[in-house]
Order: structure tokens, then sequence, then C-alpha cells
């Protein structure tokens, strides 16, 4: 069981003790990226900082857009790093918006042990927002700015719990790739259990084609009964299938971030794991404790942190990422640190940690590097089953009377984790419009979690639900915008889309233009939307691609491919603005269709011979505006459609 304190409430009147007393140091005219009035500043007696980035009069429309995550100024860095396109280095959005800008270093608390959570969560959120329509007023005269908060990741997080513990300090909230009061950290173990389980025979190449397009689409294919098993158990827990495409460079994403966690909370876990009948450890089907070792050796040399590298005297002779440095000696012995990475003698720690601990050690001291931790934790999921049947992701862990069927520990850790982010846990109860933005292929906070909110809401709303919540499913799209030209090959940039929610959440707070929901359904814990515009909704754009009239096509080297796309909006959503080929699935798309004018309805046609044997693929990325602008770079809501081509 798990007890998360009340959170503290704030109100458009209320003064927060902590940060009553806001001060300016900093206030002057820019001209970079655009025109604009910057003033920086704090709340005295505290690490709390704040910018707020004012347009000139004549583009200012009585808006602001406050993004949760720290300024990019601040050292402090927040927990679950995320990158998205409305921030300070794009500020020409929020301007041509007619907003201005509010960001804060959270108060740079959320390394204190024993912090309120709410501070980092939405209380220095709050002072520095409330403080900016004073400011506002000075700057335009006298009115109060519409405001609209929106985070990401853990900035999701942040952002809901803004809009249930808060009330009118913000009028809207976009909060986008959400996750659940459940979600730590059985979203990051069940994967690992499944990259552990279905490594062991390379089993993924074969997975991943059979779900790319013109695949099988049969991933059970030459599997064995323990591999099978993580597969289902992944899937069913909500990963989407599509995702296992970035196999080969699959880690443990985020879970360093929350790993430390669980020693504090649940110590007795590991050992229950390794020896207690009902865990992975003591099945004795499972190839789980050929992976366990340990290694003895004392430290060499510890490095300035945070992060802390810790240099040992001897080279593990196995990763030992994800595991933990086991103090034996010295001034820490007893501590068990959780490392993030190994390279060679080098352990780097998480950053998170206590200082003190850390900075108790010193050369010499024996340490262990230990992997029991990370190995029991990735099935801790099975043993962390929630009591409410809405979080669908563990049903697969419950009998037929709805009982775990697995031993539960004493203490639920997701609660305390969504608390440490979002000041509480959460409820649904907002105060304020929500239009909540997920994606359909994030492997890091699963899409079915937005549809967990969405249903949390609806409970706690009930007839104010319709007019004060919206969701929207982005297809392919990840967890954070594509980086290598891989990802680039396969998914988009959800940025757009989130330009675009801010835009609609003004819209409707201002105007009572509430935005196109998307459609959809959820089998076995995979949130599904229909293939056509028109059924689908929503803001993105829906595009249809054949190679020879197929998903697969078989060609000859120097044969002439077919390839033909319908690109629709949906109703009232804008119009097609850009469209690129890229017939080698390189990420780069080098070849831009002239489209003569934006329309809501688009087909193309192309061909293209390939000149080498192998199997190929051929994508097009498209991009919508609201207003068909095709000069603007701004709210271009984009998608993405592959074929197979084979070539002998």
């Amino acid at each position: 069981m798990t007890i998360v304190e009340p959170a503290v409430r704030v109100t458009a009147d209320s003064v927060d003790p902590d940060f009553s007393e806001p001060f300016v140091d900093i206030d002057e005219q820019r001209s970079e990226p655009v025109p604009h009035r910057y003033v920086s500043g704090g709340f005295k007696g505290t690490h709390a900082r704040f910018s707020f980035y004012f347009p000139p009069p004549e583009q200012y429309q009585g808006r602001f857009f406050h993004n949760t995550y720290p300024m990019a100024i601040s050292s402090d860095i927040g927990p679950f790093p995320i990158q998205f396109e409305v921030a300070v280095g794009d500020l020409g959005f929020t301007v041509e918006s007619g907003a201005y800008y509010v960001q804060t270093n959270n108060g740079a608390s959320f390394r204190t042990p024993g912090a309120d959570p709410a501070i980092a969560a939405y209380r220095v959120n709050a002072a520095a927002a409330k403080f900016s329509r004073r400011v506002a007023a000075g700057i335009y005269g006298e009115h109060r700015p519409f405001g609209y908060l929106f985070g990401g990741s853990g900035g999701a997080y942040q952002t809901m719990g803004a809009a249930e513990n808060t009330s009118g300090v913000w009028d809207g909230f976009v909060p986008f790739v959400p996750g659940c009061n459940h979600a730590i950290p059985s979203m990051f173990t069940v994967r690992m259990h499944a990259l552990r389980v279905l490594r062991q025979r390379d089993r993924f190449p074969g997975i991943a084609d059979a779900l790319d397009v013109g695949g099988s689409g049969d991933p059970f294919a030459d599997l064995n009964e323990e591999e099978a098993a993580a597969l289902r158990e992944v899937s069913r827990m909500g990963y989407p299938l599509r995702g296992w495409y970035r196999h080969a460079t699959l880690d443990s994403g985020y879970f360093a971030n929350i790993s430390g966690m669980i020693p504090m909370m649940d110590p007795g876990y590991v050992d229950d794991f390794w020896s207690q009948p009902g865990y992975l450890g003591t099945d004795p089907a499972s190839a789980i404790g050929k992976d366990r070792f340990r290694f003895d050796t004392t430290i060499a040399v510890i490095g300035e942190g945070p992060p802390w590298v810790v240099e040992l005297a001897d080279t593990p002779h196995r990763d030992g990422t994800d595991g933990h440095l086991v103090v034996e000696s010295g001034a820490a012995a007893g501590a068990t640190l959780p490392i993030a990475a190994t390279q060679g003698k080098a352990i780097r720690l998480i950053a998170v940690l206590d200082p003190a601990v850390v900075g108790a050690l010193r050369p010499g001291d024996r340490v262990s590097v230990d992997n029991s931790w990370a190995l029991a934790l990735q099935t801790y999921h099975r043993h962390q089953v929630p009591p409410g049947k809405e979080y669908y992701g563990w049903d697969q862990f419950r009998d037929a009377a709805g009982q775990p069927i697995y031993p539960q520990r004493g203490v639920l850790v997701g609660p305390t984790g969504t608390a440490n982010a979002a000041g509480s846990t959460l409820e649904g109860k907002v105060n304020g419009k929500v239009l909540a933005l997920a994606a359909l292929m994030d492997i890091d906070s699963f899409p079915w979690q937005a549809d967990w909110y969405r249903s949390a809401a609806k409970r706690s709303l009930g007839a104010d639900f319709d007019d004060n919540f919206a969701l929207w499913f982005v297809d392919n799209a990840h967890h954070e915008n594509p980086l290598t030209a891989q990802q680039r090959a396969h998914v988009v940039s959800f940025g757009g889309a989130l330009q675009q929610a801010l835009r609609d959440v003004a819209a409707w707070v201002e105007k009572g233009v509430k935005p196109s929901e998307t459609a959809y359904r959820v089998e076995d814990t995979q949130v599904l939307v229909p293939a056509s515009a028109a059924e689908r909704k929503g803001v993105q754009p829906v595009v249809t691609l054949t190679a020879n009239g197929g998903l697969r096509a078989e060609a000859r080297v120097g044969e002439p491919v077919a390839f033909a796309a319908t690109i629709e909006v949906p109703p009232g959503m804008g119009k097609i603005v850009a469209a690129e080929w890229d017939f080698e699935a390189t990420g780069d798309f080098p070849v831009a269709e002239p489209l003569a004018e934006a329309e809501d309805r688009v087909t193309l046609a192309a061909t293209h011979a390939y000149d080498r044997p192998g199997t190929h693929y051929a994508v097009l990325r498209v991009a919508a505006q609201r207003d068909g602008d095709m000069a603007t770079p701004y709210a271009r809501v984009q998608n993405i459609a592959r074929v197979r081509v084979v070539v002998s």
C-alpha cells in the first residue's frame, strides 16, 4: 500500500509563502531570435528563477504559453528530458501566436531530499505565471492575459498536476506524451525484460520485419515459449508493436532516472526475487540466473559531479548498466548506488543520488558491480498490480477472479513516482480546458495511458467533461522527436501538432471552439485508429501509399516501380502544404513534390527504379497547416507512410 500526502492547492488569489517576493534583475529589449522584451528574475530567499519573453505590443493578443520544464540557462535539468519545438529557441512561434512566453527552473528543488514535490511540479510555475501577469500589465496596459501550460513526459505529469491542483492560474493545459499513476517503473521494466529474452537468440530482426509494412504481420513466428511469452507480456502492457524497428539501439530508456527509487522503497525485493516462489528468479524454466553476475574491485578515482563518474581499479567483465555499485568498505559502506552506464573501468552513477553518500566514497574503498537488482527489476511490474481495473495494462497479471497471479509487494512505487513529478497522484479533476496529445509509437509512455487519463477525467468531471477535455493521438510519432536517419524514415515530429494544440486550446478557451478529437479504440491495450482521415478526425493528415498497387512490390534491378499516394486532412483541420519523397528510406527526403497550391486532399504519383537487389523501402512524408500557409514553418502537422519493394 502506498499513501501519498494531499497536494498543496494554488488559486488565482492565494499567496505562496515560499515564493511571495518576486524580483527582476534583467529587463531589456532583444532582437534575436525575434524582437522581444526579455524579463528575468526570481523569488527572494529561494533558488527559483523565471524568464519572460514579451512580443512587441502590435503583435500581442493577450495570452501566454508556459512550458513546465526548467529553463535552458539552468544547470538543474529536469528528470525526464525531452525535445519540444515550442521553446525559447523557437520564440518565433510564440510571437506569431500573439503570446508571450514563460519558463522557470521549477525552483531547482527536485534534488533536495524531503522537498515538497509540488514546488517543482507547479508551485514555482504558478507563482511565476501570476507575477508574469503583473509584468504584462505594466507593458501592455491593465488586463488579464489568458495562460496556457504545456509539458511532455515528466512535464506532462507537471501539467496534469497543475491542472488538478490549481485554479485561476492557467486557463488551458496541453500535456503531451503522458503517463499514468502506475507508469513508474513498469513501462520501462517490461521492455527491459523483453529485450533480454528476445536478444538471447537474436529474435528482434524477424519481429521488426514481420511488423514493418509489407511484412508477414506475425511477430511470433519462430519464437520459443519463453520468447513468445515475453513478447505477449510487453505487447499487452501496451508497448506499440511497430516500435520494435528501433531494436538494435534500444536500452532501458529513461529507467535510470527512476531506478534508484525501488531499492529505497522496497529494499527486500531483490532477496525475495532470487529466493521466493512466484518470482522469475526462482523459475527453473527461466535463463535469467545465467545472466546474473557480481564483480569485486576497488575504487581508483572519483570524479566530480553530478553526474558522478567513478573509475574502478579493474574492468568489469560484463556490462553493468542499470546495475548497482555496492560499497563494501569505507565511510559509505552499505550503500547501493544505481549505475546509469558503464564504459571500461568508468562507472557513471545516477545523477539524482544523494550527494552526501557519493561524497563519502574514497579511492581504495572495496566495491562490487552487481546486476542482481537490474535483473530482478525486469519483472517488477508483475508484482505491482494496481488495485483499480482501469489500469488495464495489468489485466494479464490477474486471474479470472481479478486477483493477482504473482506475489505482490507491500508498496506500490508508481503513485509515489507520479506524486514526485505531478505534486499529487492524478484523478482527472481538472480546472480548465485540457487538450492532451499522445504518440502512437511512444515506447516510453505507452499510448493507452492517455486513454486512461481521459477516462479518469470523464469520471471526475461528469457533465462538465465534454466541455473541458479533448485528446489527440498522433500516428507515427515517438516519445521524442526523431533524431537519427533511421528514425526519420519511420516516424515524424509531433512538434507541429503540439504547436497547433496550443493554438487550439487558446481558441477553445477564448472563443469556445472545441478541438476535434481523435477517434480510436483500444484492443488488448493497443490503441488503434481508423484508416481514413474523415473517420479518424483529430489534427493529423492521413497518407495512403502503394507501390505497384500494394504495400509490397516485387521488381527487377532497373525496373521502374510505380508509387501512388492519397493524402487527406480531417475535415476543417487545414490543407496539405508539403510532400517529400525518400525512395531509399535514408531519412533525408531529397525529392520535394511541387505542390501548386494547398488543398485538403492531394493525390500523387511517382516512379523510381532501384539499381541493386535487396529489400528497399520508399517513404513519403507530408505536412498539413491549418491556414494552408505553405511558407510558414509553424504548426505544420506531419505524417508519414512507407511501402516495401523487394528487388531481384
